[in-house]
């Protein structure tokens, strides 16, 4: 497996702060394609950054290569809007991860 960093850019950095309505709607399609991501286990994290420069969006990928990571960025609903939002994909030579969380015993 492979790990990548997913950064979603917006298309202004007023974006939080300022989205239309129109934006607000893919931006719901956004976070449920994320989260469908992340329940098929290819999503270790994802969400907003509040960078004071302007904010913009995250996800870490575990996935089997570059391909992967690439179409899982093109299917991305805000991608795929034509609203002006871009992304860059990094990869990630080394992760080390925290154990997995304890469930609360019954």
């Amino acid at each position: 497996m492979a790990f990548f960093l997913y950064k979603l850019i917006p298309p202004r950095p007023t974006f939080a702060l300022d989205m239309t309505d129109a934006e607000r709607a893919v931006m719901g399609d956004h976070v449920r394609y994320w989260t469908a991501v992340a329940q098929r286990g290819n999503a270790i994290a994802f969400g907003p950054v509040a960078d004071p420069k302007g904010s913009w969006g995250v996800a870490i990928l575990e996935v089997a290569g570059i391909d992967e990571a690439r179409g899982l960025s093109a299917d991305d609903p805000a991608i795929r809007s034509e609203r002006g939002f871009s992304s860059e994909l990094s990869p990630m030579p080394v992760v080390v991860m925290r154990p997995p969380a304890r469930s609360a015993a019954p």
